[in-house]
């Protein structure tokens, strides 16, 4: 089970910051072989949902108000740790993160843009695809809704 915890980027320490950026480059810079900028100058405007296991940062996303990335409601940067994913964390670090946007901001349409190989696993969490397939730092992505 996940500790989860969702923080405003001033809430977040600088070890927490630290481990966030590290479990993003770690997955989405090497594991995925993707030379993008993920330090974006957004972080300061999302809502961070961290996940912990044993006090080490496996799961995270970050989410936005309606209106600041897309017209909708939306979560990105949607990571979990290699070695954890036999855990099914991502379901339940998303369940927060959906939880987190209808508490926080009284919404329930949320919008993402998802790696296409992920589909079924945002189909499964209500998400259904809109639009043709993209590439996004050369990786095929494709938008989603959730009402």
């Amino acid at each position: 089970m996940l500790d989860i915890t969702t923080k405003t980027f001033e809430e977040l320490s600088k070890e927490e910051v630290y481990q966030m950026l590290q479990l993003r480059a770690e997955v989405f810079v090497v594991e995925q072989e993707c030379a993008y900028q993920d330090v974006d100058g957004k972080d300061d405007k999302a809502l961070h949902v961290l996940g912990y296991k044993d006090h080490n940062l496996v799961a995270y996303t970050r989410i936005f108000k309606p209106g600041f990335y897309f017209k909708e409601a939306s979560i990105g940067r949607v990571v979990v740790a290699k070695n954890e994913r036999e855990n099914k964390y991502g379901y339940d670090i998303m369940e927060a993160s959906i939880a987190a946007i209808k508490d926080i901001f009284n919404e329930n349409t949320i919008k993402i843009s998802a790696q296409c190989y992920l589909k079924s696993f945002y189909n499964n969490l209500g998400f259904i695809e809109t639009g043709e397939e993209y590439l996004e730092d050369g990786i095929p992505h494709m938008a989603m809704i959730k009402n």
